[in-house]
């Protein structure tokens, strides 16, 4: 049976070390936050014996990335010392690199230095929430490591973007800036590049549904899109929830995803994004 494809298409596979990553499919990238104060877990299980721990069953619920983060982007957070952010990934990188060598590792930093040491350690993504903006050498880095690179919108910083976001036009102003973002990130000489809209950072909750809702626009850039949806602002302000409780509108939100284009889901809860993710393949297949 063959796959439905209503949408432009766009890469379907990342090269890095010498690997090579089918996104003709979706896959699941399994958050690792290293971080006291991520706005989900808030350090819990934060531990490096925890955080293997955590690995080893996102890799058996059926991950292809791991995204380890050292620094915590969510809303009002300032930025930290990149040695502080090393010392809390690096680690990491290196044990999960040496236990699950086959895992695509994930670097979320703003900071060149963390991701040339990240890849040096094993890391094969970089992914970067300010596409470039808060370090001038992201993108020269990332080009001379020779790895796919995440390039996120956002408006404002962490500290300052949810003050008082503001589009006449959410999602073609979010498109415009991603497609300038794409170019200069050939300009740098990246070859491989996702693309992420940027849901909960600089938008309302009206401005993350409006994008979510026509999300399949912006496949004309291309390129593969991740969506960052996992248990956040807009899920819980719509539903009166806590983070703690908002699985099930995340799994909800995860299939319009899939439905709008979405390549890679980023997600907290690895098992029930694959199940999204098999759900609605089985959907495409139908006549």
């Amino acid at each position: 049976m063959r796959f439905k494809s209503t949408f432009l298409p766009v890469q379907n596979s990342l090269q890095s070390h010498g690997q090579l990553l089918d996104l003709s499919r979706p896959i699941v990238m399994g958050i690792l936050n290293a971080t006291p104060d991520s706005f989900y877990n808030q350090g819990r299980g934060s531990a490096l014996s925890e955080l293997l721990s955590s690995a080893e069953k996102m890799i058996a619920d059926g991950a292809t990335i791991l995204d380890v983060g050292g620094a915590s982007t969510k809303p009002g957070a300032t930025m930290i010392n990149p040695s502080l952010e090393i010392n809390r990934v690096l680690p990491l990188i290196k044990e999960l690199h040496n236990a699950f060598p086959e895992v695509w590792l994930s670097i979320d930093t703003y900071h060149a230095q963390v991701a040339i040491e990240a890849v040096k350690s094993g890391a094969f993504i970089v992914n970067d929430v300010s596409s470039g903006r808060f370090d001038p050498y992201m993108m020269k880095a990332v080009a001379q490591l020779k790895v796919p690179y995440i390039a996120m919108h956002m408006q404002g910083t962490p500290e300052t973007m949810q003050r008082d976001p503001l589009y006449n036009d959410v999602v073609f102003e979010v498109q415009a800036v991603l497609k300038e973002t794409v170019t200069r990130c050939h300009q740098s000489g990246i070859l491989d590049i996702v693309i992420d809209p940027g849901f909960g950072f600089g938008k309302t909750v009206v401005q993350n549904f409006e994008i979510l809702q026509n999300m399949h626009s912006f496949r004309i850039l291309g390129r593969p899109i991740l969506a960052g949806i996992s248990r956040k602002s807009m899920i819980c302000k719509t539903l009166s929830l806590t983070p703690d409780e908002a699985l099930n509108g995340t799994t909800a939100l995860h299939m319009i995803a899939l439905q709008q284009g979405a390549s890679i889901l980023r997600a907290h809860d690895v098992r029930e994004a694959m199940q999204a993710i098999k759900l609605f393949e089985y959907l495409q297949m139908v006549d």
